[in-house]
């Protein structure tokens, strides 16, 4: 009788655990029928990046890509979807947004000005602007860089915009 209610008991919490785990919200890469390809809120720790499958924390840096069929995908850096998007055969129509780091808006990331020195998730340093000031580059420029690898994950490049070594880039 012993083992039959330890088998029991066994069983109920085995089928507990199941079905607490398949209530878990999973991870979200791509969004299906944006069709008026605005961008999607971000909710931290519920994407993750398209490119480099990071979690996406929260809305600083992050960005999305939106097909003409109106597929979403999401990205913690810009430098992850200009990388994910090249080779793309949508990607002269794509829809890109990316969080402004000075106005807080989402904004059209062909149109924002980018910095080269921001502390980004995956450490490329390009960080959007809605608004332009000097030393500020363009999309076109800030994906050139990004594609020749001239981004703060490289060490050179960082002492040469930094003028000094920085160990620790990034934390925050």
């Amino acid at each position: 009788m012993k083992k039959i209610l330890t088998l029991f008991i066994i069983i109920a919490i085995i089928i507990i655990l199941f079905l607490s785990m398949s209530k878990k919200e999973q991870m979200v890469a791509t969004v299906e029928g944006n069709i008026e390809k605005k961008y999607i809120k971000i909710i931290p720790n519920h994407f993750h990046d398209a490119e480099c499958a990071m979690t996406i924390v929260d809305e600083h840096y992050a960005c999305e890509a939106i097909s003409p069929s109106g597929k979403t995908w999401f990205f913690d850096d810009i430098g992850c979807l200009v990388n994910w998007l090249e080779d793309k055969d949508f990607k002269d129509e794509a829809v890109l947004w990316t969080h402004a780091e000075d106005t807080g808006n989402w904004i059209d990331a062909q149109k924002a000005w980018y910095v080269r020195t921001d502390p980004t998730p995956m450490h490329y340093g390009f960080g959007a602007r809605e608004h332009k000031k000097e030393g500020m580059i363009d999309f076109e420029e800030m994906r050139l860089m990004m594609l020749r690898g001239e981004t703060m994950a490289d060490p050179r490049i960082r002492k040469k915009l930094l003028g000094m070594e920085i160990s620790s880039y990034g934390s925050r």
